[in-house]
């Protein structure tokens, strides 16, 4: 029952009743759809009413059409319909109910959603111009403008720029994502020259590491995720998908065009279809792969292409039109059929035959005949079969897919034809006649009796027929798929069905004569026990009679005079719809209202450790013009018209003032701040971050120099993550199969992580205290910095000051001294009287036993403290 409430006044419009309605309401009410007139989606356009009238009642809330419509009892009449949402519940029904009575207010300037077309989002960008600031430290770099221009608006004053110290840790972090050593820290705080930050900065840029640092970031929004079964299962992602992950990794280092990425990953197949490096790429689609349900494979493809590129949640029209966004459930099943035809296959790479130890997973056309069929609610059960849905753009962008076919090359069609397959399998058939050749100069040298000589020459016949077969079929299989129909042609073609019809009969020739050796071996043995020596007999006669069949079969076959022949290998569709590869030129397209901004809202976010829009992947009518569009828009044309280099917007940034601002400030500036902007939504500081879970599991190997610094290859199974010193980017990462200790700092899930999320639990300092990792690096590092420090004046306070500098890249304060020198003191001492000691029974053994001299010990357990330190994993 809903009552008047002298609680009306409490009820806040922004806060409870506009989240309320739309979600309720806005769907059917809002921008998007007006039914019977009526917008619910405003204060204002409440009080309006639609086509019946008044809506509310503000002298007595109990009379209005709102309450009654939504308290209906009749499902048919009663909002929100039936199937579109469940019904307000009665303290819902309470807080519009106060808020009617209370005069149904709301801010006086709360702003009307526009028709969803002019969205912000939805608009090009347009290079805005760089504001004009007064202050010249703010005017060299355009971003330092946009920020300025914010900060005195909001009458803020900027924290001043970080000390050397951690800005060369920040920079190494954000760019390659290992500390800087001693050595790389000194040399920064005492260059001389003017240039010596943007020196640093193209020298990282241009690190190979830099590709595993942002490969990682990109691999996050990309959902990278390994091979997922078991044992030999197959269950989703595809076995050596880590072939896409080197591709974003190479791709990153050589500043491949963002435009281009996105074209690959899309439509490489299409683009390039007979280059391995870019058929790598389409693992961004292979990676979908799910084996029990090909419609989870295609909503997965069509969800996450649109978030990841386009920051559109357009799944949420796979069941009926969006609430919120301008996406008719038609879209969706438009965007579906760009992607309905298309498959995984594996390509063979030169050296290894086996798809199961290598490959390249890639995706390709397989049905380019399909259709796609709306499924009526969601239900792939009940689907409209007689209005196939074409191909086709969100009705919102007024824009067509170009779609044009793609003619494929004959190894696209036909992989066997790639020229590493032929060149290996001939070369093995060839192998296979020396070895049999081999076997038979040595019957004949040992003067073999005449069955064993029989044997070894019908092997060589068999192995050179074969050789000849294959050599045959190949040269058949060329003609074939270079659409070569001469006379030619047919000839390659029938002679080819003669070599394989004489390789069969040759093959059953000396599968019989083998199989008679063998059993003449059987019925000469000595065996004592009759019983057992006639089971072998048998057995050896039964297989004697199954080679003459066959070989009867072979010699019938042999008479044949047709032109059928096995090909080498398996054919595919000779022509890709062209559907995904329009679909990518037009995410890549500068015309696209969406692609760059998305790309450099990501760029932003972890940069700062904040995005310029909220939400990442939903650009939707949901997230507000941003408070810095301007800033926004300018690096998305300037990502543009600089090739798409992701280089050049990470250089912008971190040569930018606001990119290098103290991460703290003075108390009364920072109160001063904090009235007026308590989130840092206009970075007057920069934000303290913690490292990211693999970065933190790298500094640890790296500040102790044990870092495997190779890269690239298969990955590396997640549960040798504490023994196997790789960079964490090349172990396994998938569904229930990543290290504890990655998973416990927040590491990207598999299935999404377009942000990742930052918690505060007891279990990660537990992970970094008890690993096994940390406290073998620990012990490593100690006994080189101890070797080290011995050299100096003081070696126990040069220890910590190697110890700080090493970990922390900053030398240790006074009291940090004194304290650190207590410390191994005190444990120097109880580490002396070992029997006193309370022996840990841990279930890990670290790899690297500790000192069994206490002083030493004590310094190693100062390093653990210290690879436990907060400033370990965080950057300021």
């Amino acid at each position: 029952m809903i009552t008047s409430s002298s609680l009306g006044a409490d009820v806040d419009y922004e806060r409870d009743i506009k989240p309320l309605l739309r979600e309720k309401c806005a769907a059917c009410h809002g921008a998007l759809k007006q039914e019977a007139g009526l917008r619910l989606d405003a204060a204002k356009l409440i009080h309006k009413g639609g086509d019946s009238g008044a809506v509310i009642d503000v002298a007595n809330a109990a009379n209005s059409l709102l309450l009654d419509r939504v308290t209906e009892e009749d499902a048919d009449v009663r909002m929100p319909p039936e199937g579109e949402g469940e019904r307000l519940t009665p303290e819902q029904l309470q807080l519009v109910t106060d808020w009617i009575n209370a005069g149904a207010d709301a801010p006086p300037d709360e702003a009307i959603p526009t028709d969803p077309a002019e969205h912000w989002a939805y608009q090009s960008p347009v290079r805005p111009a760089v504001p004009s600031v007064e202050n010249a430290e703010w005017q060299t770099n355009p971003i330092d403008a946009f920020i300025a221009q914010q900060h005195r608006k909001a009458k803020v004053t900027p924290a001043g720029v970080a000390d050397e110290h951690a800005l060369v840790r920040r920079l190494y972090f954000d760019l390659i994502g290992l500390p800087p050593n001693r050595d790389q820290v000194d040399q920064f705080v005492n260059a001389e020259s003017d240039d010596a930050f943007s020196i640093l900065v193209d020298e990282l840029l241009e690190s190979p590491h830099h590709g595993e640092r942002w490969g990682r970031h990109w691999m996050d929004v990309w959902r990278y995720s390994d091979w997922n079964g078991y044992k030999n299962q197959l269950r989703g992602s595809q076995r050596h998908i880590w072939r896409w992950r080197d591709w974003i990794i190479e791709s990153i280092n050589e500043d491949k065009g963002y435009d281009r990425m996105v074209m690959e990953m899309l439509a490489g197949d299409e683009i390039a279809p007979d280059d391995l490096d870019v058929l790598r790429a389409t693992g961004f689609l292979a990676r979908n792969y799910h084996n029990s349900n090909r419609n989870i494979w295609l909503d997965a493809a069509v969800e996450h292409t649109a978030k990841a590129f386009l920051g559109m949640t357009v799944n949420c029209a796979r069941c009926h039109d969006h609430k919120f966004d301008p996406i008719a459930q038609h879209d969706y099943y438009a965007m579906r059929a760009v992607f309905e035809p298309h498959n995984v296959r594996t390509e063979r790479i030169p050296g290894q035959p086996n798809f199961v130890t290598d490959g390249v997973p890639r995706v390709f056309d397989a049905e380019p005949e399909s259709s796609t069929f709306l499924f009526v609610r969601g239900n792939e059960k009940h689907f409209d079969k007689d209005s196939p849905v074409s191909a086709a753009l969100p009705a919102v962008f007024n824009a067509q897919l170009n779609i044009e076919p793609v003619t494929l090359p004959p190894v696209a069609v036909f992989p066997a034809l790639w020229p590493h397959i032929e060149a290996e399998d001939i070369g093995r058939a060839e192998a296979q006649v020396a070895a049999a050749q081999k076997q038979l100069d040595k019957s004949r040298s040992e003067n073999a009796d005449e069955s064993r000589s029989v044997v070894a020459r019908l092997r060589l016949e068999s192995a050179q027929a074969k050789l000849n077969s294959l050599r045959a079929r190949f040269a058949a299989d060329k003609a074939k798929y270079a659409n070569d129909n001469s006379q030619a042609s047919a000839n390659l073609a029938k002679a080819a069905a003669k070599a394989e019809r004489t390789a069969s009969l040759a093959k059953a020739q000396f599968e019989l004569a083998d199989k008679q050796a063998k059993l003449t071996v059987a019925e000469a043995s000595d065996e004592a026990d009759a019983a057992k020596k006639k089971a072998v007999v048998e057995k050896a006669r039964k297989a004697v009679d199954a080679a003459r069949k066959q070989l009867t079969t072979a010699e019938t076959a042999a008479k044949k005079k047709d032109a059928k022949y096995t090909s080498i290998g398996k054919a595919y569709p000779a022509t890709s719809t062209g559907r995904r590869l329009a679909l990518a030129k037009w995410i890549a397209d500068s015309k696209n209202p969406l692609t760059a901004r998305v790309a450099v809202n990501h760029i932003w976010l972890r940069h700062f450790g904040e995005p310029l829009v909220a939400n990442t992947f939903d650009f939707g009518l949901r997230s507000p013009r941003p408070e810095h569009a301007d800033l926004l828009d300018w690096l998305a044309v300037e990502l543009m018209e600089h090739q798409w280099s992701m280089k050049h917007i990470h250089r912008l940034i971190v040569t930018s003032r606001t990119w290098q601002l103290k991460s703290s400030a003075d108390a009364s500036l920072a109160t001063a701040n904090e009235k007026i902007d308590t989130d840092n939504r206009l970075y007057w500081r920069a934000n303290v971050r913690r490292l990211d879970a693999e970065v933190i599991r790298d500094s640890v190997l790296h500040v102790a120099g044990s870092l495997d610094l190779k890269q690239g290859g298969a990955d590396i199974d997640y549960a040798d993550g504490e023994t196997i010193p790789r960079r964490s980017v090349y172990f396994r990462h998938a569904y229930e199969k990543q290290m504890t200790m990655l998973v416990l700092f927040d590491a990207a899930g598999p299935n999404e992580c377009y942000r990742r999320s930052e918690s505060i639990i007891p279990q990660q300092a537990l992970a970094l205290a008890n690993s096994t990792l940390s406290l073998s690096e620990s012990r490593n590092l100690a006994r080189s910095l101890w070797d080290e420090a011995q050299n100096g004046e003081q070696p126990e306070t040069y220890f910590i000051q190697l110890a700080f500098k090493q970990l922390l890249a900053r030398s240790p304060t006074d009291s940090e001294t004194i304290a650190c020198r207590g410390f191994l003191k005190q444990q120097a001492t109880v580490l002396s009287s070992p029997e006193s000691l309370t022996k840990f029974e841990g279930k890990e053994v670290a790899l690297v036993e500790a000192s069994g001299d206490p002083d030493l010990r004590a310094k190693e357990n100062l390093i653990h403290v210290l690879m436990n330190h907060n400033d370990f994993v965080t950057i300021r």
